[in-house]
């Protein structure tokens, strides 16, 4: 029996039928193809088939040939046609098969490369920690501070030996060059360092600059002091002390400090702790009382602990705040000139610091000058906190007259006084004293403004012993594992959300700050806020925001280590103010990469004090915050991250590598004063 065929075309009388070739498909594989193929049939099936259950001998029912009119075949009219729509069908679905295919590639190709990055900063960190815990053992085996003075010393007189050999010195400069390393041995490692990845070239212009440098001799300078971060701190005095002491050390000079052993301190701030065996008393109220002596070392500073035998002066919860304040600290003042004495130590400089040691001067130079020096001109520093001469009139007892204002002795009775701010000259200082502005007037030629630093071991993220990589200007990758990090530990979704870190002082407006949540969570922004000092803010703030977004943190209790994190991981860092002391946050947020945006703006009389703090010559790094961030808002910063991330970026690595560090404008201030006082 002849096949059936199907005919596209207009019905036609069955002879002559036009004989035409059947069109032969490919198979297609697979299941997904299958369906598509299937879809793309459907247009030929252009044919209505009437089959009738009459026929003769076909039994499965297949239409016969026209000539037998079991079979009618209606057709479109025009079979090219029919043909071009089936032809065109055929390769859109060919087409939409490919693109999807297309996309599915792209989208795997995408995703891999994802992981391999995820990979890659999982291997880093890996390798990261493999080198801290490498570096961690070699420090407990103790590495003496002897052994690194030693190895930059010899290192520097082999590389000299090097520049003879190449030609680049002649062989009476190497032996000058050589004289002056040796003789002057103590101030190597502080004078030189990371020499061992500086070209020849480099530090031949640094020796020479050595070589023409005349070298003081090291100074001997003590502390007397009730505050000394991280052992004891309760305000900003702490971190001034422990900052400058640090620098100052640094340098090749000896620095000691002598603080009350309260029993509130912090003993892991302190290495080698240890108790002396004898006694030495000290006079005090018409009789004399005994006292034992403590003695270790902190940030590599020495550090001396005055504890009373008989009385309890320090043996309380906080570090002051008591009606006997001034008997306590007075005590403990003389029982640190009456140690010095005993000791038979010799300083060069005294630096006392706030009334509570401001009774030292006096007590120095009426009884003590003799004593303990063979050099009757002692030279001594009062350094004082700026926020808190305002208050000196709160030291005198209303009912007793005759009570002078001890830190108007402190005043008269130093050589030098030191007052600590960024933004105020030294004439806006004066004037806000209140009742010590006629005294600070009288000694107005020995006072001076020393602005704020950070610790440069502490905060730098190219040494920070906290982050899980380390990063710099040059090599900023290490930021992003940080802000990874950063997200994990509090579990914010990944992705590349901008995140705001706040770490909340006690300063900032708490309506202004609920206005920058909003600001920053609206822009899609993550949010964190840590307390620190006991400050509220964050609690406040909780009960808002804490049930309304997924994307805000809070941090009730303070963590050093997440305190660090934060800085490195966020991206822009809120700030009460760039006034004292909340001008080290700022300070930190620049060193980390981050950009500070300031809560409270100041009103006119601020901005007048912060134009007067221009001109002083120690305001480098307060006139570059003003200049870059003075005017930022919240809603600037979060648009210039995502419109202009170039040049976010190079605004961030320029502010990195300023100097913010103690051992930069503050050092430079304190040693030309120290130096001053050694020449009087």
């Amino acid at each position: 029996m002849e096949t059936t065929r199907l005919v596209i075309g207009a019905a036609m009388p069955a002879p002559p039928i036009p004989q035409l070739r059947r069109r032969h498909f490919p198979h297609r594989r697979g299941g997904a193809h299958c369906l598509l193929s299937a879809r793309a049939a459907r247009p030929t099936l252009l044919t209505r088939c009437s089959y009738s259950s009459k026929g003769d001998g076909n039994s499965r029912g297949k239409p016969r040939r026209e000539s037998s009119s079991t079979v009618r075949l209606d057709v479109e009219e025009n079979s090219d046609r029919g043909t071009n729509l089936a032809s065109e069908q055929r390769k859109c679905d060919i087409q939409e098969l490919f693109s999807q295919a297309q996309r599915n590639i792209l989208y795997l190709n995408k995703q891999r490369l994802l992981a391999m990055e995820e990979l890659k900063k999982l291997q880093d960190e890996n390798s990261f920690l493999l080198q801290e815990i490498e570096a961690l053992e070699a420090e407990a085996q103790g590495v003496p501070l002897e052994a690194v003075q030693q190895s930059t010393f010899c290192e520097l007189l082999l590389r000299i030996d090097t520049m003879v050999i190449s030609g680049m010195i002649s062989m009476q400069e190497a032996s000058d060059l050589r004289e002056k390393v040796v003789n002057n041995r103590s101030v190597i490692q502080g004078t030189f360092s990371e020499i061992h990845h500086k070209a020849n070239t480099e530090l031949l212009s640094e020796l020479r600059l050595f070589l023409r440098k005349p070298i003081e001799k090291p100074l001997h300078v003590v502390h007397i002091c009730t505050e000394l971060d991280p052992i004891a701190s309760c305000g900003s005095m702490s971190t001034y002390v422990a900052g400058v002491s640090c620098a100052v050390q640094g340098k090749g000079n000896l620095v000691e400090v002598i603080l009350p052993k309260y029993t509130s301190l912090n003993m892991d701030g302190i290495h080698g702790l240890r108790k002396a065996d004898t006694e030495y008393e000290s006079y005090f109220g018409g009789i004399w009382h005994k006292n034992r002596i403590w003695t270790g070392m902190s940030s590599g500073v020495g550090v001396i602990l005055i504890e009373p035998i008989q009385l309890s002066y320090f043996s309380r919860d906080m570090l002051r705040g008591y009606p006997d304040d001034f008997e306590r600290f007075s005590y403990f003042s003389r029982a640190s000139l009456d140690y010095i004495v005993k000791s038979g130590k010799q300083p060069d400089i005294l630096h006392i610091h706030n009334w509570e040691t401001a009774i030292v001067a006096p007590l120095f130079w009426d009884i003590f000058a003799q004593q303990c020096l063979e050099d009757p001109n002692k030279l001594e520093m009062c350094g004082l906190d700026p926020r808190k001469l305002h208050r000196a009139d709160r030291l005198q007892d209303p009912n007793k007259t005759h009570l002078v204002n001890i830190l108007k002795g402190g005043i008269v009775y130093s050589n030098k006084v030191v007052l600590m701010s960024s933004i105020h000259s030294r004439d806006v200082l004066i004037q806000g004293s209140r009742q010590l502005e006629a005294t600070l007037t009288a000694h107005k030629e020995k006072i001076l403004v020393a602005s704020q630093g950070l610790d440069g071991e502490l905060w730098d993220p190219s040494k920070d012993i906290y982050l899980p990589r380390r990063y710099s200007a040059n090599d900023i990758e290490g930021k992003s594992i940080c802000r990874e990090a950063l997200k994990r530990r509090l579990g914010f979704r990944t992705g590349s959300s901008i995140i705001v870190g706040c770490i909340c002082d006690g300063y900032s407006d708490i309506h202004n700050l609920k206005e920058a949540v909003h600001v920053a969570l609206h822009r899609s922004a993550q949010v964190i806020f840590m307390e620190k000092l006991g400050s509220l803010t964050a609690r406040a703030l909780k009960e808002e925001f804490i049930n309304l977004d997924d994307n805000i943190a809070f941090v009730e209790e303070y963590d050093e280590t997440l305190e660090h994190l934060i800085y490195a991981g966020s991206d822009i860092i809120l700030c009460s103010s760039f006034e004292d002391p909340s001008l080290q946050i700022a300070m930190k947020a620049i060193k980390y990469g981050c950009a500070p945006v300031q809560i409270n703006f100041p009103n006119d009389e601020s901005r007048q004090s912060q134009s007067q703090g221009r001109d002083c010559r120690n305001r480098v790094m307060f006139k570059y915050i003003i200049s870059t961030y003075g005017e930022l808002s919240l809603l600037k910063a979060l648009d210039s991250f995502k419109n202009d991330p170039s040049h976010w970026d190079q605004q961030v690595k320029d502010g990195m590598v300023k100097g913010l560090a103690w051992d930069a404008e503050c050092y430079d201030l304190h040693w030309e004063a120290y130096s001053s006082m050694r020449k009087q």
